[in-house]
């Protein structure tokens, strides 16, 4: 979706310059706010023309668990303003990659099969700094199908040390 993408772009970036000085709390509410977005109801009550500007603004912010700084206020004022609550994800998502860009890390997604503690991801994501050459923040995805090991992707990098990927290989190993 290039479209969504070259909306929402000018959205993130006029954000990201605006919040420079506090970015870790401005994820926040924008990640929140992005995913209240995502709902699929939610765009349909906005996209009703007989909706305003303000009923939509007022649900928004009532879903929201926190309370929303001026800010986030009136940024989602703007977003809904201008039609482009539909890619209020899409923005966050950009504003997030904006901001690990700055700080020269990047979202590390680790897919297990078991559920990992804080320890133990600590030692994973040591490990996958070093093989990655760059600081991650990584995020646990529970995948009970890929019975053992764990599979990452970051950004466009994936390193799948699972056990159903070594079953696989050896699949395609013995029928070649």
């Amino acid at each position: 979706m290039a479209e969504l993408a070259t909306i929402a772009r000018p959205y993130a970036e006029a954000l990201f310059k605006a919040c420079a000085s506090d970015l870790s709390s401005t994820a926040v509410w924008v990640d929140e706010l992005g995913q209240i977005a995502a709902n699929a109801q939610l765009l349909q009550f906005a996209d009703s023309p007989k909706v305003t500007v303000d009923q939509v603004f007022d649900l928004v912010a009532s879903v929201a668990k926190s309370t929303l700084p001026d800010a986030a206020k009136n940024f989602l004022r703007t977003v809904i303003g201008n039609g482009r609550l539909s890619v209020l994800p899409e923005i966050a998502a950009q504003f997030h990659a904006l901001k690990n860009a700055q700080s020269g890390s990047s979202d590390a997604v680790v897919y297990s099969a078991f559920a990992i503690d804080a320890g133990a991801l600590a030692e994973v994501a040591v490990m996958l700094e070093k093989r990655f050459g760059r600081k991650l923040n990584p995020s646990v995805v529970l995948q009970p199908e890929l019975i053992g090991g764990i599979r990452v992707v970051v950004g466009d990098e994936v390193l799948d040390t699972s056990v159903k990927a070594r079953l696989e290989q050896m699949k395609v190993a013995l029928t070649a």
